[in-house]
């Protein structure tokens, strides 16, 4: 992985795709480094709260030289970034974070993407990165499905609603149930009760699955211990069942961790 660096990066643009839910565009050198899974931090200005906030990349440009950063509001600092326009300048710490494998899926395999809330956007760049038969799968709360158009233009797209406004009504295992199709590796993304649903229909089915899993995080970088998760192995520096969800992960195979 790169080495890990701050940059300032310029607004190309930003939207609100849904309630609470925002698009921010960004240029900066760092987009180069991305691939999916991964995340940045972004800093607020408002000195007050000094840490960066982690936020997952749903697309990267390396051409282009462009970051697409779809986050929901959740405090201070991100309700700073959503008041960001055009012409803007924002301090991002990056590329952080081991992304998704996406040499895992070979080609004749069929991969479903699954992601739940505020784990939807990150799916979207693997869909574009993985080359085989592919499916997604993504859940909301009610009709306003963010990114649904995006992911039609790479893979067959499942909706799930709480609901029931929009495809099946449910969660996200419900409407793969509903959908019959049979994976052959799964990669996810979304609230913890959903990952663990989906680690366990892994593990009984004897699928690989690799999952990225959501914790608040204060440096991002390792230091502070504050987003550990237990592990299935010993981790040869600590001696202990535990990662950092920030550099060991966010993405582990999903036998490797105990959630």
């Amino acid at each position: 992985m790169a080495q890990k660096k701050k940059a300032l990066a310029g607004v190309l643009g930003q939207r609100q795709l849904a309630d609470g839910i925002f698009d921010l565009r960004l240029k900066t050198e760092l987009a180069g480094e991305a691939h999916c899974g991964q995340f940045v931090g972004v800093y607020p200005k408002d000195k007050s709260t000094l840490l960066p906030r982690p936020i997952s990349i749903c697309e990267t440009d390396a051409k282009e030289g462009t970051l697409r950063l779809v986050y929901r509001v959740a405090g201070k600092g991100t309700a700073e970034f959503s008041g960001l326009k055009e012409g803007d300048a924002v301090e991002i710490l990056g590329i952080l974070g081991n992304g998704f494998p996406v040499e895992a899926a070979r080609p004749g395999m069929r991969a479903v993407l699954m992601g739940g809330g505020i784990g939807v956007p990150p799916i979207l760049q693997l869909a574009k990165e993985l080359d085989c038969d592919k499916t997604v799968v993504v859940g909301y709360r009610d009709s306003q499905c963010f990114l649904r158009e995006d992911f039609e233009k790479y893979a067959k797209t499942v909706i799930a609603t709480e609901d029931g406004s929009v495809g099946t009504k449910g969660n996200v295992m419900d409407a793969l149930k509903a959908s019959g199709i049979e994976p052959d590796i799964l990669y996810a993304c979304g609230p913890m009760p959903m990952l663990k649903a989906i680690r366990s229909y892994a593990l009984e089915k004897g699928i690989l699955a690799y999952i990225s899993l959501e914790e608040r995080m204060a440096c991002g970088v390792g230091a502070c211990l504050g987003c550990v998760c237990k592990t299935t192995a010993v981790d040869h520096h600590s001696h202990v069942h535990n990662a950092r969800i920030c550099t060991d992960g966010p993405v582990f195979e999903a036998r490797e961790v105990e959630i």
